[in-house]
């Protein structure tokens, strides 16, 4: 996969701390721009927020059509039916967004991994395969699609989680949320886990305690 072309916003000069978020199936990294002012952690700091774009890929269960996707989705039961090596694809290449902020001075510890949907399995597979200790990862409204396969890393065995979904959740129900946790939990994580009176969205009071969540692993 090509280098990923990403929304880079900055909440003030030269940031030691770094959020990479992914967005889900369809949507691009501008999704969550406006997430950015409600996080009182980052504007009682410099954070640089990297919102990558996913590449268009064609998607099975959308007749083939092409639009932004980390990965295919083969059929509806998504937990079960993904292009696993597509999805280690994109882990890979949001791995390149880690080592170019690394080139730029940031410490890995200082990077906090995160993704919304389609977005938050590729964060799963990335932060806890990553090679060396990272600040965090959040997931959202997702799944952890490769908890079977990951190779995960000694380094972040110990590393925070916050896990959030809507338990009105339509398009991944909230029972794979609660399957995840219950992986890491078996897995040696002790993540977070949120409920919200929601759909498939985000939600103030949500927002709010992922700011806390993000507070807590920077300091």
């Amino acid at each position: 996969m090509s280098s990923l072309e990403s929304l880079i916003i900055e909440t003030g000069p030269s940031p030691e701390i770094a959020v990479i978020w992914l967005h889900g199936l369809g949507a691009s990294g501008h999704d969550f721009e406006p997430v950015v002012p409600e996080l009182a952690f980052a504007q009682e700091r410099a954070v640089r927020f990297i919102f990558p774009h996913a590449p268009e890929l064609p998607v099975t269960i959308n007749g083939g059509m092409r639009m932004p996707a980390w990965y295919d989705i083969l059929a509806m039961d998504i937990d079960r039916k993904v292009d696993e090596l597509q999805l280690r694809a994109s882990s890979d290449a949001v791995a390149q967004l880690i080592e170019q902020q690394r080139e730029q001075g940031l410490r890995p510890e200082n990077i906090i991994i995160g993704g919304f949907s389609q977005g938050g399995a590729v964060a799963y597979e990335l932060a806890l395969s990553y090679p060396e200790r990272l600040g965090g990862l959040f997931a959202l409204s997702t799944y952890y699609a490769t908890a079977g396969s990951i190779q995960r890393s000694t380094a972040n065995e110990t590393l925070p989680v916050f896990v959030a979904h809507g338990s009105y959740d339509p398009i991944v129900p909230e029972a794979l949320g609660q399957q995840a946790v219950e992986t890491l939990k078996a897995q040696g994580y002790q993540p977070e886990y949120q409920s919200y009176g929601m759909e498939h969205s985000l939600c103030l009071e949500e927002v709010h305690h992922l700011n806390d969540f993000l507070t807590r692993c920077l300091n």
